[in-house]
């Protein structure tokens, strides 16, 4: 499919992964061609939309299309799952932003992606295997119908853990087993790197702490500009405070506060459960006169 040239942010294609997560590359060829792993871009699906911040899962600089995987949570993502389609367009995307990750000197690296972090920790993996490490892959789901890229993984990684919470594949429990599991195998490891919900990224620092093994975090707290005025991304790392749009998204896993982060992400849930109640009523109303 040939990208419409009249638009600069067409999606030439759309994955559904379940009936909550799905994927969708677009085509930016200026973009595809700055990302770097660890980036993210600030989206808007229309004029009146929203600015959400979403991690780049990958990009092809060949084809020029950058590619983000998306879980339908909150009235824009809800929003996006319905008119995103290939042969659409998104209103726009700002980026790549964010201070790329760092891939050399690491000899021995675990990149540990957790449900929707899966995506973004895969061009981790991949830039650790082209820089000469030796990569341990490991992944977390609640089941094995929401595995997915299994096959993108395993073509960079030396090793792949999956770990599933009812057991259905891999490894059964939290993606902290596989973490044990891991450490317990290569205690040589020099890097761990996790990206996915605060609660999974505080555990697999935690798991990690005992071994001081250097572990890398990426934080997606609720961001509005995205190029630090507004301050609403802060994070705590120990006595600091660092913006994670322009400091981050990387941070050192046994400094950041989590118990902060979680808090902060919560700040706008009554805003958002407002919103999320107004724009389904506005859906059953459509669909009420369509019929």
């Amino acid at each position: 499919m040939s990208p419409n040239q009249f638009s600069r942010f067409e999606i030439i294609k759309r994955e559904d992964f379940s009936d909550v997560t799905y994927l969708l590359e677009c085509y930016h060829p200026l973009m595809a061609k700055a990302a770097r792993a660890g980036q993210f871009v600030i989206v808007m699906l229309n004029e009146h939309g929203e600015r959400i911040p979403l991690t780049i899962a990958d990009y092809d600089r060949e084809k020029g299309t950058i590619t983000l995987v998306i879980q339908a949570v909150g009235k824009t993502t809800r929003e996006m799952q319905q008119a995103c389609q290939a042969g659409t367009s998104l209103y726009a995307i700002t980026g790549p932003m964010g201070i790329p990750s760092h891939f050399d000197k690491v000899k021995k690296v675990a990149c540990v992606g957790g449900g929707l972090g899966v995506a973004p920790i895969f061009p981790h993996a991949r830039a650790f295997k082209e820089s000469g490490a030796y990569v341990i892959g490991i992944v977390g789901f609640r089941n094995k119908n929401l595995i997915f890229w299994e096959d993108k993984f395993r073509s960079f990684c030396d090793e792949f853990i999956i770990c599933t919470d009812d057991g259905s594949a891999g490894i059964k429990g939290l993606i902290t087993e596989g973490i044990k599991q891991a450490i317990e195998k290569h205690p040589d490891i020099d890097e761990f790197v996790a990206i996915g919900p605060p609660v999974m990224m505080k555990g697999c620092a935690e798991a990690t702490r005992p071994h001081n093994i250097k572990t890398i975090v990426s934080l997606n707290p609720l961001m509005v500009d995205g190029t630090g005025m507004c301050g609403g991304c802060r994070v705590k790392l120990g006595d600091q405070v660092k913006f994670a749009c322009v400091d981050g998204p990387d941070f050192d896993g046994h400094k950041v506060d989590f118990d902060d982060l979680m808090i902060r992400l919560k700040r706008f849930a009554e805003e958002e459960k407002v919103a999320m109640e107004r724009w389904s009523e506005g859906c059953r109303m459509r669909d009420q006169v369509q019929v």
